[in-house]
């Protein structure tokens, strides 16, 4: 898929979030990446042969205190992961969908099961 198609989707599945989510969805970047960094995987200790669909990197909102001049947080979702899972460009769309709930969900605080329901809703 080209790549400015699967950010398309990536854009469509942040705007299906409900509008109370997005409106607390604050100082954090979505963005599309290929595939983790060296230093993403080495972070989470993660083996190569592992799939990684997305990534939250900050501080979840239940942990942090007044947030002025920060850095934002930042959620990667990873296109070739999601590719080689997902078999159709429907089961493209609806994983990448799935991944930014997931990592969304891990922004406001929750924990792995947490996430995971989170994206099957």
């Amino acid at each position: 898929m080209e790549r400015n198609v699967f950010e398309k989707l990536v854009a469509e599945a942040i705007d299906k979030i409900p509008d109370e989510f997005l409106a607390e969805l604050k100082n954090v970047a979505i963005v599309v990446e290929d595939e983790p960094s060296r230093e993403q995987l080495k972070k989470l200790k993660l083996r190569k042969d592992m799939t990684l669909l997305g990534l939250y990197e900050g501080v979840p909102q239940t942990k942090r205190g007044e947030y002025t001049m920060a850095l934002p947080d930042k959620i990667s979702i990873f296109k070739n992961a999601i590719e080689q899972i997902a078999q159709t460009s429907e089961e493209i769309k609806k994983l990448a969908q799935d991944t930014v709930c997931h990592e969304i969900a891990h922004h406001f605080g929750s924990s792995e099961a947490g996430a995971k329901k989170a994206a099957k809703k």
